[in-house]
């Protein structure tokens, strides 16, 4: 407490003490803030596409929903959590164990029971089904392989591009790679709901298959001697885009029947992977456009007019007063 004394100063005496003397000197109290207890939040990130719980992962996995990805806290152990890792496994649905931070960061609820899993929203296909939507169009197959592509705003990106430029399916791995979530749906304008999209375990082994299947794959990379406009994409192809960072991965880029890169002539060395993918696949649709626009191209009609007609026509010179060299001359 606080009292006012003569001298316009505040000394701290007790509070019995302030009215033993003058009672003109009234206390003056000092207000304090008061202090709110803490508020513990453990909304790091949204879980709205997580199901938590041994019970409703297993009744998730059974049901069929679309799970990309089921994660177990590292230490957890119970017959529920092998079954899990058993339905996951026969699924072919990844299954990770990470540490307390991590799982953590996922998810901070406790009532997850040490276990979670990660709802899709794209119903993925097979390398095969692919290869039939481009027999179903009557079209040669334009494939999009995207190697390790890590950011969901360029995957949304480059899935987006794919649609419009008339690619019949895209290719991604399963590990080290972004999958088609929310995000992916929104950066892609809802693009992804239309573009067949394979999750693979293996690139390279998917590129093989790809190859015996009569397709040309065609990957880029800042160091190649080929420009993008030096090639025919009029034949079935598949383009390969690599990684953010480190471009395409060195067993994949040996894979590769062709190796095109984009010019640049600024300071930056390369373009983002979505606009690098843009540029070829573009290229690649017009391309492909021309030579079905020719294919359609009706023939002339000879009938009326033989071919040796319309050359002696084309021969005789449009300008007036000059004459042909190869005919007589000939005296009014």
């Amino acid at each position: 407490m606080y009292y006012q004394n003569q001298n316009n100063n505040k000394r701290k005496r007790p509070f019995s003490l302030i009215y033993n003397g003058d009672t003109n000197q009234r206390p003056i109290f000092e207000k304090k803030e008061r202090q709110t207890p803490l508020r513990v939040v453990h909304d790091r990130k949204p879980t709205a596409n997580i199901i938590a719980g041994r019970q409703p992962v297993l009744e998730a996995l059974r049901g069929g929903t679309i799970i990309e990805k089921v994660v177990i806290l590292s230490g957890v152990r119970g017959s529920a959590i092998e079954r899990i890792k058993t339905i996951a496994k026969r699924n072919r649905i990844q299954c990770v164990e990470v540490g307390k931070q991590k799982f953590r960061d996922l998810v901070s609820d406790t009532t997850t029971q040490g276990v979670v899993a990660i709802v899709g929203t794209k119903r993925y296909v097979e390398v095969d089904d692919i290869i039939k939507t481009a027999q179903s169009r009557n079209q040669k197959p334009f494939i999009l392989i995207l190697d390790e592509i890590e950011d969901p705003h360029n995957l949304g990106a480059l899935i987006r591009t794919a649609e419009c430029a008339g690619v019949h399916g895209a290719v991604i791995p399963k590990h080290h790679a972004a999958s088609v979530n929310q995000t992916v749906a929104k950066t892609s304008a809802g693009a992804s709901e239309h573009l067949d999209v394979a999750k693979v375990t293996n690139v390279v082994a998917t590129i093989d298959e790809l190859k015996q299947k009569g397709v040309w794959i065609v990957g880029t990379d800042t160091t190649a001697e080929k420009l993008y406009t030096e090639l025919d994409y009029s034949l079935p192809i598949a383009l390969v885009i690599g990684n953010e960072g480190k471009g395409i991965r060195q067993l994949v880029k040996e894979k590769c029947d062709f190796i095109v890169k984009i010019p640049v002539f600024g300071k930056i060395k390369s373009l983002n992977a979505s606009v690098a993918g843009a540029i070829i696949m573009y290229e690649a649709t017009k391309h492909r456009k021309l030579e079905s626009m020719q294919a359609a191209a009706p023939e002339p009609d000879t009938d009326e007019q033989d071919t040796d007609d319309i050359l002696d026509d084309n021969a005789v010179s449009a300008e007036p007063g000059i004459e042909d060299p190869e005919q007589p001359a000939t005296n009014e």
